[in-house]
């Protein structure tokens, strides 16, 4: 593992430590690889997966900041769908910055309070 790794799982270990979700007010994690974007909605307490969107199965051709906003508008959609509009945010250790913002962002406008 490179620093940058080993530096990002103990930032997310570190938040994981403090932030856990219910089912009223689920953790919203968010996984980016190079190529894609990920979020989720997850009740700690059963460790089930309420809501989840990504860029996979999108068709969008943009830049990578579009698509985090499309996946934060998505999740936003389902989340309100199925009766949650207060989430905690899990960046996941990684900054605050850049896509993670751009989905944090998109959430926030599509309904979600943080």
């Amino acid at each position: 593992m490179t620093r940058k790794e080993t530096r990002r799982l103990r930032i997310k270990a570190s938040v994981r430590g403090k932030v856990s979700g219910t089912k009223q007010r689920p953790r919203l994690t968010v996984f980016r690889s190079n190529k894609q974007i990920y979020a989720q909605l997850i009740d700690d307490a059963t460790g089930t997966t309420l809501a989840s969107a990504s860029s996979l199965k999108m068709e969008v051709v943009a830049p990578k900041k579009d698509v985090a906003a499309k996946v934060g508008e998505e999740i936003a959609r389902r989340a309100i769908a199925a009766g949650i509009e207060q989430v905690v945010f899990d960046r996941n250790g990684y900054l605050y910055h850049g896509r993670i913002k751009e989905l944090a962002d998109a959430a926030r406008k599509g309904g979600l309070k943080f």
